[in-house]
C-alpha cells in the first residue's frame, strides 16, 4: 500500500503542467520559470521502478533504486555536456558576428544587436541584453554576467574583456577576437581530452556490467545465482551491495574524467 502511494506521488511530480498554466508562464513568468526546479524525470522513474521492485524484497528494491538513480544522473550529465557544447558553438558564432560588425565601424550596441539577430541559443539572448544595456547608457559587459547560464564561465571571460575595453578605451573588436580565440582553444582542448578518455569510460562501463555476465554464466551452469540473490537472506544483502559497488564505480569514473576536462 505504501509503495502504491509513493508511486502515485511520483506520478504527480512528473505530470506536466496544464496547457493554460504553461501559456501563462511563457507570457508572464519567463524569469521565474528558469528559476523553478522540477524533480528530474529519470530520478522519479528510477524510484518508481524501485518501489515496484520492493514487492520482490527490500534488497531488490534498494538495488533497483540505486541503478535507476545512477542511470538518471549519468544521462542528465551527458545531456548537460551536450547542451554546453552546443551553446559554446553558438557563442563562437555570435562573437564572430560582433567582431565583424565592430571592425566595419559599428557602435558596440548596434553590433551586439545585429549579432543577436544572427545568433542562436544563449548567445542571441545575451547579445540582446548587452545591446539593450549599452543603448540605455549602461555597461554592455554587465549583460554577459549570467551566473545561471550553462556557459556562465565562458560568458564571464567575455564580460571581463568587454569591461577592460570600456574602462581603458581599448579596441573592443581586438579584445573580443582574443576572447573568441581563447574560447575556441579551450573547446578544442576539451574535445581532445574527452576523445582520449573515451576508452577509459568504455572500460569502466564494461567492468560494471561484468557481474551480470557472471550471473548469466552461473545460471547456465546450474549454480542458480538468481535463486540465491532473489530468494535467500544472503541475497538480500549481496544484491544491493553489488549494485552499490557498481554504481559507485561508474560515478567515481565520471568524477575523475570530468575533472580532467574541466
Amino acid at each position: 500500500m505504501g509503495s502504491a502511494l509513493l508511486c502515485c506521488a511520483i506520478a504527480v511530480l512528473v505530470v506536466p503542467a496544464a496547457g493554460g498554466q504553461r501559456r501563462f508562464t511563457r507570457l508572464f513568468g519567463a524569469g521565474r520559470r528558469r528559476a523553478r526546479r522540477r524533480v528530474p524525470v529519470e530520478w522519479c522513474v528510477g524510484i518508481a521502478v524501485g518501489c515496484a521492485a520492493f514487492a520482490l524484497g527490500p534488497g531488490v528494491g534498494l538495488a533497483a533504486v540505486m541503478v535507476g538513480v545512477t542511470v538518471g544522473v549519468r544521462r542528465r550529465r551527458g545531456r548537460a555536456d551536450r547542451d554546453r557544447r552546443r551553446e559554446c558553438g553558438y557563442l563562437l558564432a555570435g562573437l564572430e558576428a560582433v567582431v565583424g560588425e565592430l571592425r566595419v565601424g559599428a557602435h558596440p550596441s548596434a553590433a551586439a544587436e545585429s549579432a543577436a539577430g544572427e545568433s542562436r541559443g544563449e548567445a542571441a539572448r545575451i547579445l540582446a541584453i548587452s545591446a539593450g544595456r549599452s543603448r540605455l547608457g549602461g555597461s554592455g559587459a554587465d549583460g554577459w554576467i549570467q551566473p545561471d547560464s550553462i556557459v556562465a564561465e565562458e560568458l564571464s571571460r567575455i564580460a571581463a574583456a568587454w569591461r577592460v575595453a570600456e574602462d581603458h578605451g581599448l579596441a573592443l573588436a581586438e579584445l573580443l577576437a582574443a576572447a573568441r580565440t581563447d574560447l575556441l582553444g579551450r573547446i578544442r582542448f576539451r574535445d581532445r581530452t574527452e576523445a582520449a578518455l573515451a576508452g577509459a569510460r568504455a572500460s569502466a562501463t564494461v567492468l560494471a556490467g561484468l557481474p551480470l555476465v557472471g550471473i548469466a554464466l552461473g545460471q547456465l551452469m546450474g549454480a542458480a545465482p538468481l535463486t540465491i540473490l532473489f530468494g535467500t537472506p544472503a541475497g538480500e544483502l549481496l544484491l544491493p551491495l553489488g549494485a552499490a559497488l557498481a554504481c559507485c564505480g561508474l560515478l567515481w569514473t565520471d568524477v575523475i574524467t570530468r575533472k580532467s576536462t574541466a
